[in-house]
């Protein structure tokens, strides 16, 4: 241990903790694959290898199985229950996701804040809605967004279907006067009622504001992507680069994945923005601004990080543009760590292995309903 590092371990007692019991894990392993070595060679009637050329030979690739089992691959749907959502109500939410029509200015819709072909990101510090206001947190991707154990930056809707609804409504977003009058522009289309009548063929009177969140949210749920990183996680050991599993090793050790663990590598529970050095930014007091609850202050939900390098710029403010810069931030302001160069270097190149293919029938606009007519379609994209 450098002394630099030793400095910031005593900063942080229980990082170090963390990293000691992490580290004897892997040397744990490590100790086990040269045994285990050494029987072979005798089984063989060969002499066993030297410690030092054992580790010489040892894969770079190789990483402690324990640890990985805190990760899992991505699925193809984030349905609640598998097949609970018809291809009918999946091409409903598809073409609501792109309405415009339901917006205020009939300018806006679901695709101008999460672009689907842009990682379900818009690039933007924060995204500029009705009449150009901006709101006030960075919009996260929508990609995996569905397998998240709540929605939006302070966990005020329970799921996507919940969540879709708020910014429709929001008078800085979408800015619908309220949810009659989105069920009432829907209903002015034809194609619309019938569309919400095969979707929903259970109900009597299917065209609701509540089946509106339904639909996209069916949609939303078809929303992953896979990666190299997935196929590592399956067995595929040369996925990655030795530097790529560097950046792992040193994503594990250091702690973040006590945050970012599961199969989005987050999204799964809240943390303190500025666990050990104070948030720049203390306007926004996350999760607090909805429970009033002082121990919430600062409480975000913790994003996952599929596609996270191209999901700039980061954080709940949108105050860091790259991803180096989003390394570096975490390890101060979370970790109490500052971090090297080339150890944010490392973590970034792995990092970088969870960008995965965008699904390609879901990223062109779908041709919407026409007013007023029951059959022509024309193009009205998002």
């Amino acid at each position: 241990m450098t002394e630099r590092r030793a400095r910031q371990a005593r900063r942080r007692p229980e990082l170090a903790t963390l990293g000691l019991v992490l580290g004897a894990v892997l040397g744990s392993t490590a100790c086990q694959e040269r045994d285990q070595s050494a029987e072979a060679a005798a089984v063989l009637g060969k002499p066993a290898p030297a410690p030092e050329a054992a580790a010489a030979v040892e894969s770079k690739k190789e990483f402690n199985p324990r640890l990985l089992r805190r990760f899992k691959p991505a699925r193809a749907t984030l349905e609640a229950e598998p097949g609970s959502n018809s291809a009918a109500r999946i091409e409903l939410g598809q073409m609501l996701y792109h309405e415009k029509r339901i917006s205020k200015s009939k300018e806006l819709s679901c695709n101008t804040c999460h672009v689907l072909d842009k990682y379900g990101v818009d690039g933007l510090k924060t995204s500029r809605g009705h009449e150009g206001k901006e709101g006030g947190r960075n919009a996260p991707t929508v990609y995996h967004a569905a397998g998240h154990f709540e929605q939006f930056w302070d966990g005020r809707a329970a799921d996507v279907e919940a969540q879709a609804l708020g910014p429709i409504l929001n008078p800085i977003e979408m800015a619908a006067p309220s949810g009659e009058y989105v069920v009432s522009v829907l209903k002015s289309i034809p194609e619309y009622v019938a569309a919400f009548r095969k979707a929903f063929p259970e109900e009597k009177s299917p065209l609701t504001f509540a089946n509106v969140g339904r639909a996209i949210g069916a949609f939303e749920r078809q929303l992953t992507t896979r990666s190299r990183w997935d196929d590592y996680l399956e067995g595929n050991a040369q996925a990655l680069t030795d530097k790529e599993v560097e950046g792992l090793k040193l994503f594990t050790n250091l702690g973040c994945m006590v945050c970012h663990t599961g199969e989005f590598l987050g999204g799964s529970m809240y943390e303190k923005a500025g666990t050990v050095e104070p948030w720049p930014n203390q306007e926004d007091q996350g999760r607090y601004s909805v429970t009033k609850r002082d121990g919430d202050r600062m409480m975000f939900k913790v994003p996952g990080l599929r596609n996270v390098a191209e999901t700039a710029p980061y954080f709940h403010d949108g105050s860091v543009p790259s991803l180096e810069g989003a390394v570096a931030t975490m390890g101060k302001h979370q970790l109490g760590l500052e971090l090297a160069s080339d150890e944010v270097t490392a973590i970034v190149a792995w990092l970088k292995t969870l960008t995965g293919k965008l699904p390609e029938k879901y990223l062109q606009a779908p041709s919407l309903p026409v007013a007023g007519t029951g059959s022509p379609r024309a193009r009205h994209g998002g």
